[in-house]
């Protein structure tokens, strides 16, 4: 028994590429179900794990920490970190990890692609096509914008954000504004962002686009205050967390036109929308899919597979510990 293997189980069944290390080094149970195990399920399976591979749907506190004992590190198959209690963590010395690997990319091109959506009004287009009403070209037929030259306010200069800039100004011609807690002079020399405050960003951007962590500090941080504050021509995306965004108020400004759009990837109450929401016309939603990319999930896979053999393989640190 000494010399067995450490155990691991991967709370979701996801794509084995990228996970072929962790299978030769460690016994491996992965969850056989795309759908999240139930908290029973979860608890039963985490007991007994010397290391847990989890995905966002996972609660993981106190009370899990205390049905593994034998816990030695949670590697989280996210970039954030919201569903972990990181003080529950750190009282019992269990260090916790993440993969803020190049799916930053992944998550802008999605962003990107959402605001090329709302404005172009590709869904609506697709729509109008299968129902057999395009009968004849329009010169009136589904009016959008232009991106160029327009001003898109990125909220949170991460890596995420920070990509979506290099996106939007070197490839769209698009003008950046940016609202963060640090400077970020990077792309400020880079593509000519420069920094607002958040009613400041608001009040001049033609598309706000969401990329910071979730946090007490940024829950709800769009209300409806700052709906009145956006331009009415302006469109909203999101593909951060869904609580950054009061999804009620989101519904209120949609349907209102105090904005004109919003493309959306999360939810607040996730998987579940706010009422309305998906009668609108005037939004585009996708089910959490921004980073969903072969490349983007490999290498998550292989990240979190390093940071759970770092520590039960090679008994150090994993190289991705989430500190707080």
């Amino acid at each position: 028994m000494k010399n067995r293997k450490p155990r691991v189980y991967i709370s979701r069944k996801i794509d084995k590429i990228g996970l072929e290390a962790l299978y030769e080094a460690c016994q491996v149970r992965m969850h056989a179900k795309r759908t999240p195990p139930s908290r029973k399920e979860f608890l039963r399976h985490v007991a007994g794990s010397d290391g847990i591979m989890t995905v966002l749907t996972e609660k993981v506190d106190a009370e899990m920490f205390k049905a593994s004992p034998e816990l030695k590190i949670v590697a989280n198959y996210a970039v954030g970190y919201d569903n972990i209690d990181l003080k529950a963590a750190a009282r019992v010395g269990v260090p916790v990890s993440n993969t803020p690997g190049d799916l930053a990319g992944a998550v802008a091109e999605h962003a990107m692609a959402l605001i090329l959506n709302v404005t172009k009004r590709v869904l609506e287009g697709d729509r109008y096509v299968r129902a057999g009403k395009y009968k004849a070209w329009d010169p009136l037929l589904l009016l959008g914008n232009d991106v160029r030259g327009k001003t898109l306010g990125i909220v949170g200069t991460g890596r995420i954000g920070s990509a979506l800039a290099r996106i939007a100004q070197a490839g769209f011609g698009m003008d950046i504004a940016y609202y963060d807690v640090v400077q970020n002079k990077e792309i400020e020399k880079k593509y000519k962002a420069k920094k607002k405050t958040l009613p400041e960003l608001l009040s001049v951007a033609d598309f706000v686009s969401l990329h910071v962590p979730l946090l007490p500090s940024t829950r709800h941080l769009m209300g409806a205050k700052e709906f009145a504050a956006m331009k009415s021509t302006a469109y909203l995306v999101n593909t951060a967390r869904g609580p950054v965004i009061d999804e009620k108020a989101l519904v209120k400004a949609l349907r209102s036109r105090t904005i004109a759009g919003a493309g959306i990837d999360v939810y607040e109450f996730e998987p579940n929308q706010a009422p309305g929401l998906r009668s609108l016309s005037n939004v585009v939603l996708t089910p959490h899919i921004a980073s969903a990319t072969y490349a983007a999930r490999k290498e998550m896979a292989e990240i979190a597979t390093q940071n759970l053999l770092d520590v039960l393989v090679r008994g150090k640190s994993p190289r991705n510990e989430v500190r707080r």
